[in-house]
């Protein structure tokens, strides 16, 4: 049996999709089915069972579960915006130590998801590197909660016992749930499809014009065929980056949505929120090298390509 976490979350459904594609089924998936419509991330999927993330962690605690062939943990609290840090430091370290100590216990592979916002502004670059790990700045408790555990794990010498994933910007089908930390594309689909408008934040640096600030933009059908190669490959281990490797524009977005929806366009740049002006990541591109050498050989949609397959899941509201 495999154990998901975060299976019925955007990645985590996609994840599981990929899984159901290569005849996979005997899934454990954990999540917090809430009252936003995440559920709908399962349907149509194949799993053994599914377990609320508290019950099934206080059943781990007290070792009620036989050995899991392998634990992918892609569960985790992804709001940058929230300022309960304890609520991170339970929900994104403890958890997430507590599942890792288990795999080790069971010498089982253990996959979990880091972020690039453990990179903080990029004044360090972004470079997955576990030698340059300390050096880096989040600038978020989001970030930094991620950024703890894979510090833990270097400072405990269980970095080469896990594969972490650096997970830049992802977008695409299954995000429908995530409110405010929904992808601009999604959020921008309505404007966009009906009135061929849309809103980007205006910049507060002069090195980067409204809308021209950038980011590793990288499709979901993407992220998870990289996932699925670590988990064919356990021996690959350590912390690897998870982007494109090319960093594009937001106006890049804005015009592959209109070209994808037909519209001639309008960009509208809005003040941005007091409270993100200095939490703002104007650069993100991650270095994929590493990754690559481990063997991970499959081309990455080129982004106008991933816009242009997205939009045909929002417009028929379909789920993958």
């Amino acid at each position: 049996m495999i154990v998901l976490t975060g299976g019925a979350g955007f990645i985590g459904s996609c994840f599981l999709w990929k899984l159901n594609q290569e005849n996979i089924k005997n899934i454990l998936v954990v999540d917090h089915l809430d009252d936003s419509e995440k559920w709908k991330n399962l349907t149509g999927k194949k799993f053994t069972d599914f377990i609320q993330k508290n019950d099934f962690i206080s059943r781990v605690e007290s070792r009620q579960f036989s050995k899991p062939e392998a634990i992918i943990h892609l569960g985790a609290c992804s709001s940058t915006t929230l300022s309960d840090g304890n609520y991170y430091i339970k929900n994104n370290y403890e958890y997430s130590k507590t599942l890792a100590l288990w795999a080790f216990e069971w010498g089982i592979p253990f996959i979990y998801a880091s972020s690039a916002a453990t990179y903080g502004d990029g004044n360090f670059g972004y470079d997955d590197d576990l030698s340059k790990l300390y050096q880096y700045q989040p600038l978020n408790m989001y970030g930094y909660s991620k950024h703890l555990f894979d510090l833990w794990l270097l400072n405990n010498g269980y970095a080469q016992k896990a594969s972490g994933i650096k997970f830049f910007n992802v977008f695409g089908p299954n995000e429908y749930h995530k409110g405010d930390m929904k992808s601009v594309m999604c959020k921008s689909f309505d404007e966009v499809s009906k009135k061929g408008t849309i809103k980007l934040f205006k910049s507060y640096r002069d090195d980067y014009p409204d809308g021209g600030q950038k980011r590793d933009f990288i499709y979901v059908k993407d992220a998870v065929e990289a996932v699925y190669f670590l988990f064919e490959n356990p021996s690959k281990t350590g912390i690897f980056n998870l982007g494109t490797g090319i960093a594009r524009t937001w106006n890049d977005l804005a015009n592959a949505m209109f070209e994808a929806a037909g519209k001639k366009g309008n960009i509208e740049y809005t003040d941005m929120p007091d409270n993100l002006k200095s939490k703002y990541q104007y650069f993100t591109q991650a270095k994929m090298d590493k990754l690559r050498q481990a063997g991970f050989d499959k081309p990455f949609m080129k982004l106008e390509d991933s816009v242009k397959d997205y939009y045909q899941y929002l417009k028929n509201k379909i789920y993958l």
